[in-house]
């Protein structure tokens, strides 16, 4: 069993330690720009779970420099601890979707912020051309680029569902070219998605185990007003994950994926003047600490699953 700093699975946390020498915290950005699901040239309104912020309601106001939006995070959060070291995290809608100089300026001025360490660029695999890779290839010999791709699941009557908009060929084809051009990868799935039981997310947890990702996002779903998902919700079509369900279900993926895979996330609070269900979310650290607690209870750890097999 491997032990990171004293938790039983490769927490971000950890690896950014190791990395950094110390504690590193992210800045969320807002590039100012859309998503070709909500435009039009595949679709309008986005993936049925994502709010009218895509996904990005976190982070700082589009109408800021990029400079000062990293600015007025780093004071807000430098009020409260001792902080010297962030990375940049463009969250907000899809950050490649948008001309390539358009790009280089805005990420180029993030990395040459000196508190900036890292930057992260979460984006859909279909939005990710040659232009685009050997910009984020340049970038990423000055400082780590770590590319976020959307994929919440691997099962195709899902992916219709949610209205992702792209095929799994899409983002195979993504990875392939990102790792061949020294980027890592961080790969977001979505835990409870409507249709989906355990066998359904511990398959996606397989797949992306023999897959070359650097790291993975577990996320709670949730249900966010003024999404259409949020009318099926209401409507009683689908029930969310309950908060003890939940917790079994990421130690379960915790044990099927590979242990080198870094573990950026494994649950998530929500928006509380957007979130609808499950409330329970809201309630971040006591759902951590339950985690914890449970994957002692059970003698868990971050690929048992696979030693086991």
């Amino acid at each position: 069993m491997n032990n990171w700093n004293g938790k039983p699975y490769h927490s971000l946390d950890y690896m950014l330690r190791e990395r950094f020498g110390e504690k590193v915290y992210k800045v969320t950005l807002n590039g100012g720009m859309s998503c070709p699901n909500r435009d039009g040239i595949i679709g309008h309104g986005g993936c049925i779970f994502c709010s009218e912020g895509g996904s990005g309601d976190f982070a700082a106001s589009a109408a800021l420099s990029i400079t000062r939006q990293i600015d007025s995070q780093i004071e807000m959060l430098s009020a409260k601890r001792p902080i010297h070291k962030y990375i940049a995290y463009f969250q907000a809608y899809t950050n490649t979707y948008a001309p390539v100089p358009y790009l280089e300026r805005i990420f180029t001025e993030a990395i040459s912020h000196p508190g900036i360490v890292a930057l992260s660029i979460g984006t859909r695999p279909d939005c990710l051309g040659e232009d685009v890779i050997e910009l984020l290839s340049r970038l990423n010999k000055r400082k780590p680029v770590w590319v976020e791709l959307g994929l919440q699941t691997i099962h195709e009557s899902t992916v219709a569902y949610i209205r992702r908009g792209y095929p799994l060929s899409c983002f195979e084809d993504a990875l392939c070219r990102l790792r061949k051009a020294g980027l890592e990868v961080v790969v977001h799935t979505i835990l409870g998605l409507p249709g989906e039981n355990r066998e359904d997310m511990l398959a996606t947890m397989d797949y992306l185990s023999a897959c070359d990702i650097q790291g993975i996002k577990l996320q709670l779903l949730h249900v966010l007003k003024g999404t259409d998902l949020a009318y099926d919700y209401l409507a009683g079509k689908f029930k969310v994950l309950e908060r003890d369900q939940y917790i079994d279900l990421v130690i379960d993926c915790l044990e099927h994926l590979d242990p080198s895979i870094v573990i950026h996330r494994v649950t998530g609070d929500g928006p509380k003047d957007l979130l609808i269900a499950p409330l329970w979310a809201s309630r971040k650290r006591e759902v951590l600490n339950l985690l914890h607690h449970r994957l002692k209870e059970r003698q868990s750890f971050q690929g048992k699953a696979r030693k086991e097999a």
